[in-house]
């Protein structure tokens, strides 16, 4: 990838608005590029480096494995959002992976220390970083509170609602998203089983909410979700 590139890949990032034009260009030297095709494994929290993950292009699940190999999709990740060790906390009993949900995707990254070195020398960035980090934590705070706190159906409602409010294509109500989550992602994501999902997405469709296909969801008034 060439230096142009990389440069145009950062600078479009939200996180170093605040940089000079040489800053970011030094960032380019210490930045990994990786692409990866729907499927693919991207990291293993336990066998590599600690890295901070930008997400550029496309959408890759995180998921969690317990103690007694179970998993669980602990976060999906979007175009522009970050992931890997955010707390700048290398977790060597963490066992979670990424993988690439889309076609085509394209990550950049930065070893923990360098990164942590980055912001010792950018105040700006740091500052940025955290608010970035925080926002990132309050939804994920959000979800697990409707997990604990809505049944299943309520749960899968906010769950496309908010998916197609950051995904979707609108036009006036309607909304138009691409679906790249099997049913047992879904499943996964609501916490209930595969058959549950299966079910409430059919009554969906049954009451017109949604039109529901492997490859995409079109919404016809996303206000009645």
């Amino acid at each position: 990838m060439s230096e142009e590139l990389k440069y145009w890949y950062l600078r479009d990032h939200k996180l170093f608005l605040t940089l000079s034009m040489s800053q970011v260009k030094q960032l380019c030297i210490i930045t990994g590029f990786k692409k990866a095709k729907k499927g693919d494994v991207i990291y293993f929290s336990s066998s590599e480096a600690p890295r901070i993950f930008l997400l550029k292009k496309g959408n890759i699940k995180i998921v969690e494995i317990d103690e007694e190999g179970n998993e669980t999709i602990k976060d999906i990740i979007q175009k522009g959002d970050m992931f890997g060790e955010l707390t700048l906390e290398s977790d060597k009993n963490s066992s979670e992976y990424a993988k690439a949900l889309t076609d085509e995707v394209l990550i950049c990254s930065f070893l923990l220390s360098d990164f942590e070195n980055l912001m010792l020398q950018y105040p700006n960035l740091a500052l940025t970083y955290t608010k970035f980090v925080g926002l990132k934590m309050k939804r994920i705070k959000n979800n697990y509170a409707n997990l604990i706190s809505k049944d299943a159906k309520t749960r899968l409602h906010s769950f496309i609602k908010d998916w197609a409010e950051r995904e979707g294509k609108f036009d006036g109500k309607k909304v138009k998203l691409e679906n790249y989550l099997t049913q047992a992602d879904i499943a996964q994501i609501i916490a209930t089983s595969r058959q549950t999902a299966t079910q409430l997405l059919n009554e969906m469709q049954e009451k017109q909410l949604i039109f529901y296909t492997r490859k995409e969801i079109l919404i016809d008034d996303i206000s009645l979700l």
